[in-house]
């Protein structure tokens, strides 16, 4: 491959600054990270990232020698040597000193510094991200042939996959996820060293897990992410809840509405046969926040039942009776997809028109019937439900008279 050189007008002028502050101390300071990596691979295959990642910087400097350089820093991982180095806008740029692993126990490393940069690349996980770039001239460090994988479309571990793996089992995930969303195929041997760390995720934490699941699903086409989850057998041992996810319902996740992730998560424990039970339980499991498992078990809950026909305006509103908390999500889940347009269209006349779907919204109440003679009770409690029942069969009943009129016949 003919020498490539680094667009140096893409590097932002904040960053650019804080490679010249370390230039300027007497430090070596290289250009890495996401960035970097997909501006390469759009130079080289024409393909822009969905989601462009950060520039970051590598530099002989030690931890403690960036903090005194620069006035406002935040020592996000300084025992791994990264400090943010916060520009004028308040923006974090990530500074990390070179190092190397002297030992890890799968998922946490203790470094060592004063290393070169060719030793720092070899740390790093896939070759597509061992490559640096030098701030001034554009000149590319690729000591693993990054570069050729990117061209190639190719997925490969730095060195012996199965070693890079051990080191950091998050590595597994990541490589799933970059695979997916950079539309890469997986080196053989990469790809068996990933199923052989299967039976390892356990040294991750569920917090880990649950972020590169959900950034997997963020993509623009889901279903690969998911795909290669389930064939090397990840999917399996993270989600014991997918294992039934079949193979033909994988390129339908693509058509769910919004590149939402907790909704892409729904409809697929859905589509594997999970419980609403199961889907809560499941996303509490993988650290998902009370608010967001409780709307997977939402709309799994609502894709249990059948959707109404948007022509049926009055099995619309009864069905958003149960489901108006979570009524657009389970239609953009919900299949066939050509049905959702419809549907929706029918839910905004509904609730423009502001037709009574719950007890609240009746013309009258509780207080009302009281003062019309009626007893406070279970049976007040009833004759309200019936209202409620009849005027989601006809709206126009929703009126002060008309439903005391019926109350008194109900009492």
């Amino acid at each position: 491959m003919a020498e490539q050189r680094f667009p140096l007008a893409r590097i932002p002028a904040e960053v650019s600054a804080i490679a010249e502050r370390l230039k300027g101390a007497g430090h070596e300071a290289w250009y890495v990270g996401g960035a970097v990596r997909d501006a390469l691979i759009e130079q080289l295959t024409g393909r822009a990232p969905e989601r462009p990642g950060d520039f970051d910087i590598a530099t002989s400097a030690r931890p403690e020698q960036v903090q005194q350089l620069f006035r406002r820093t935040v020592p996000v991982g300084i025992e791994h040597g990264t400090v943010a180095v916060l520009d004028e806008k308040g923006g974090a740029h990530e500074v990390t000193t070179f190092r190397r692993d002297v030992k890890t126990d799968g998922r946490h490393a203790v470094v060592e510094f004063g290393v070169s940069l060719e030793e720092d690349l070899a740390r790093r996980d896939f070759t597509i991200n061992a490559v640096a770039v030098h701030p001034w001239t554009g000149e590319l460090k690729d000591p693993f042939n990054g570069q050729v994988h990117m061209a190639l479309g190719v997925l490969c571990a730095v060195g012996d996959a199965a070693t890079r793996f051990r080191e950091d089992r998050l590595r597994v995930l990541r490589g799933l996820r970059f695979a997916a969303a950079l539309d890469l195929e997986i080196e053989p041997a990469t790809w068996a060293a990933i199923a052989a760390s299967v039976g390892e995720l356990d040294h991750l934490s569920r917090e880990r897990v649950r972020e590169e699941w959900l950034k997997t699903l963020a993509t623009s086409a889901p279903s690969r992410g998911i795909g290669l989850w389930q064939r090397s057998g990840v999917l399996g041992e993270v989600w014991p809840e997918l294992r039934g996810l079949g193979e033909a319902a994988l390129p339908r996740l693509d058509d769910v509405g919004p590149r939402d992730p907790v909704l892409l998560t729904a409809a697929a424990l859905h589509r594997a046969g999970a419980s609403v039970d199961a889907a809560g339980s499941a996303a509490l499991r993988l650290r998902f926040s009370n608010k967001d498992a409780e709307r997977v078990a939402a709309i799994v809950a609502g894709l249990l039942a059948p959707l109404p026909e948007p022509a049926d305006a009055r099995g619309v509103r009864r069905w958003l009776t149960r489901h108006r908390s979570h009524a657009r999500d389970v239609i953009a889940a919900a299949e066939p997809a050509q049905r959702r347009a419809a549907l929706l269209a029918a839910i905004d006349a509904i609730l423009a028109a502001r037709e009574p779907l719950a007890l609240q919204d009746l013309a009258i109440t509780g207080a009302d019937l009281i003062a019309a003679g009626m007893r406070p009770g279970p049976a007040m409690g009833q004759v309200l439900r019936s209202l409620l029942d009849a005027v989601l069969d006809d709206p126009a009943l929703n009126t002060r008279e008309r439903l005391l009129a019926r109350a008194k016949e109900l009492g």
